[in-house]
């Protein structure tokens, strides 16, 4: 059997390419469109960006895990399976269309209707795409992945800096998603061109409904423990008030998502392999959340203490009111970074059901504290602190959970392993306050920025040479190796 550890160190580094160039990307045009679009503008999409992506999960119905988890579909089933996804597509991007006025009217934004009827041309295409691409994931193919995004996000980027600088306005934020939908599916479709069956089996769904459907109710509470916030602001707080939170918490989750979207989409198809060995995956558990603590942790320190020079750098000073929500969200980097490869171990195991049960738990600590945040604290402040609690707690359960059902063993050994990483992280703390006291000006950002930079990267240097990282990773597949 090939290495885990060369499969898992392929897999990561072909999607951290994709992944480093598209976040480069994605800031470059972020912070020309946001000097050139106003923050209600952006506040409309925040708001259309949600239902897109509500649809967009309840398009998937669970299929991208469970088409890894059955390696053993072929042509045909997999046939039905898009088959069943293009209807699917077709009538969510109908409804779409349909319900257009109605959340316009919800949400007083006349520009909402034509916002969702052109983002309904995305859903679709998304929505065709799931089943060619959950077959890059389930055959390893993680170099075509990231091509396949690279060329996506680069001319979807240069057609929404184009519509802004031709006094595009709002068009300018829906070029982008409308044509990387449309590239993606036929790209992914070019490489596995599936059959469609006008009448698909429905014997087929009711053979994987168990895995696929706790895997679809996962995502669903998911999504909306992830979104509340969005949903919740954009009908109290305004407009206004929702394009500064977006934009705070879509900075604070570009070096997350650049972190966790390079290992997590990895495990799944990789740790299939060894899915039996329960003793493998926690010792795999343990080492990987000791690399992404070592890593995390000290980057939410960082995130904190450059929370003004980020927002000014990057979105310009009408932005200011963006700065303490992304402080408060930087909090929970850390802990989010590490939960991330969490869900992972649970679908390698086929405990999609636990999965759901540990995403309901969270989404009713999130859910609780965007309620508190808006409706009593009326400030999207509040709601960020409030989420930054939650997600630690959620942390804790949802390993708490794990080493009990599926490991069948205390968490002890694991939490002791995060002891070094945070202590490390208060030492980096202590050093950007005494920076602050003794160096910081209010009128510049730059110099700050590139000193507070410096003192993270060779911080970082120094715990990986000394904690040896690398060395820790390249143990992973220890266990496998003695198969």
């Amino acid at each position: 059997m090939a290495s885990i550890r060369r499969k898992m160190a392929s897999g990561i580094f072909f999607t951290a390419i994709a992944k480093y160039v598209g976040v480069v990307m994605s800031l470059v045009v972020t912070a020309i469109l946001a000097r050139l679009l106003s923050p209600e503008q952006f506040g409309i999409i925040a708001i259309a960006t949600v239902i897109i992506a509500f649809l967009n999960m309840v398009a998937d119905l669970g299929l991208t895990s469970t088409i890894i988890q059955y390696k053993n579909f072929r042509r045909e089933k997999l046939g039905n399976l898009f088959s069943w996804s293009l209807y699917i597509s077709v009538a969510l991007s109908v409804t779409l269309l349909l319900i257009a006025p109605s959340l316009s009217s919800f949400y007083q934004q006349p520009a909402l209707t034509e916002v969702c009827r052109w983002l309904a041309l995305s859903l679709f295409f998304s929505g065709a795409s799931i089943v060619p691409s959950a077959l890059f994931y389930r055959e390893q193919l993680f170099r075509n992945l990231a091509w396949r995004s690279v060329i996506a996000q680069a001319i979807g980027g240069i057609a929404s800096i184009g519509v802004a600088f031709a006094q595009g306005g709002i068009y300018a934020l829906l070029i982008g998603p409308v044509l990387s939908s449309v590239l993606i599916f036929v790209i992914s479709y070019s490489k596995f061109p599936l059959p469609f069956y006008a009448i698909p089996s429905t014997k087929l769904l009711k053979s994987i409904y168990r895995y696929s459907g706790y895997q679809f109710l996962f995502n669903m509470i998911n999504f909306f423990s992830r979104n509340a916030d969005t949903l919740l602001i954009g009908r109290i707080l305004g407009m206004e008030r929702l394009g500064q939170y977006d934009k705070a918490y879509r900075l604070m989750s570009l070096p997350l998502q650049n972190i966790t979207q390079v290992i997590s989409p990895v495990m799944h198809p990789i740790l299939i392999e060894v899915a039996h060995d329960k003793n493998f995956l926690r010792k795999f558990n343990e080492q990987l959340s000791f690399v992404l603590a070592s890593i995390g942790f000290p980057l939410s320190v960082y995130l904190f203490f450059c929370g003004h020079e980020l927002i000014m750098l990057f979105f310009g000073d009408q932005w200011e009111s963006a700065i303490p929500p992304f402080q408060a969200l930087s909090l929970s980097v850390g802990t989010q970074i590490v939960l991330s490869s969490s869900g992972a171990i649970f679908q390698t195991v086929g405990n999609t059901r636990l999965l759901f049960f540990s995403g309901l738990a969270s989404a009713i600590l999130n859910v609780g504290a965007v309620c508190v945040g808006v409706l009593l604290g009326k400030s999207i402040n509040t709601v960020a602190l409030g989420l930054s609690l939650t997600f630690s707690i959620n942390f804790v359960c949802t390993y708490l959970l794990m080493y009990r059902v599926v490991f069948r063993s205390t968490a002890a050994n694991f939490f002791k392993n995060l002891t070094k990483p945070v202590l490390w992280s208060a030492a980096l703390a202590a050093l950007f306050t005494t920076y602050g006291h003794l160096f910081e000006s209010d009128k510049h950002y730059l110099w700050p920025l590139a000193a507070k930079t410096l003192i993270f990267l060779l911080f970082l240097l120094v715990v990986i040479r000394q904690l040896r990282l690398i060395k820790a990773f390249h143990m992973l597949d220890g266990g496998a190796d003695r198969r």
